[in-house]
C-alpha cells in the first residue's frame, strides 16, 4: 500500500508540472491583435469556400462523366 501512495504522489506532481510548463509556454505565444484575427478569419473562410467550390466542380464533373458511361 505504501508503494502505491508514493507513486500516486509522483503522478500528481507530474501533472502539476505539466500544467505549469504549459502555462509558461502559453505566455511565450505571440497572440494576434484584433485586426490580424479578422484578416486571418477572412482568409480561412475564403480558402474553405474555394476548396468547397473546387470539390463541387469535380463532383459534378465525375457525376456527368459517369452518366455518359452508364
Amino acid at each position: 500500500m505504501a508503494a502505491q501512495s508514493s507513486s500516486n504522489k509522483g503522478g500528481v506532481k507530474r501533472i502539476g508540472n505539466f500544467f505549469k510548463s504549459t502555462r509558461a509556454e502559453l505566455k511565450k505565444v505571440s497572440w494576434p491583435n484584433k485586426k490580424e484575427l479578422i484578416n486571418y478569419t477572412i482568409v480561412v473562410f475564403a480558402v474553405c469556400a474555394l476548396i468547397s467550390f473546387v470539390v463541387w466542380l469535380l463532383d459534378t464533373g465525375f457525376h456527368e462523366l459517369l452518366q455518359v458511361i452508364v
